[in-house]
């Protein structure tokens, strides 16, 4: 029990109308840490929603560009091409994207890094780990957003992707 239930009896047995507003550290530092603990949850929602659509977004570009290559994949396999050159030619095309993708977002979030420094605890704007962490997840989920249509195109048939031109 902590002691501001007595100290509030003890008072108001001397004089009621004298209004006691006492609360404990643990309760201060809660009501006082509340806001930039929830603008800090809100922040890490939006960073993982905008991970899930740069994810998407990634692999709806790679799908289609797969399926519009189609014919062309099928002529280089039909000509020798191996199946990991099929597949490096496809995750390499995607690699190429999503670095020059990469070094904007890294320029863009250097520049607002400074509007955001008053939201950052413990991090400067320009922390290179952080930069080099969120940099690191990026490249992993753009290339598993590039591998899945790449092995899609692994699976074309060359004899019938010749036909169908």
């Amino acid at each position: 029990m902590t002691l501001v239930e007595p100290m509030r009896r003890l008072i108001h047995t001397r004089d009621p109308s004298v209004p006691v507003l006492a609360s404990t550290m643990e309760g201060t530092l809660e009501r006082a840490s509340a806001t930039p603990r929830f603008r800090t949850f809100l922040i890490a929602v939006f960073a993982v929603v905008a991970l899930l659509l740069a994810a998407a977004g990634i692999y709806g570009v790679m799908a289609y560009t797969v399926s519009q290559r189609t014919a062309e994949i099928g002529l280089r396999m039909a000509l020798g091409a191996s199946r990991g050159e099929v597949l490096r030619t496809v995750v390499g095309q995607g690699a190429v994207s999503v670095g020059i993708g990469l070094a904007l977002g890294v320029a863009l979030a250097l520049g607002a890094g400074r509007l955001l420094r008053d939201l950052l605890f413990g991090v400067t704007p320009s922390d290179p780990l952080v930069l080099v962490a969120v940099v690191a997840v990026m490249a992993l989920v753009a290339l598993v957003a590039c591998v899945v249509p790449g092995r899609r195109a692994l699976r074309v048939e060359p004899a019938m992707a010749l036909r169908s031109e």
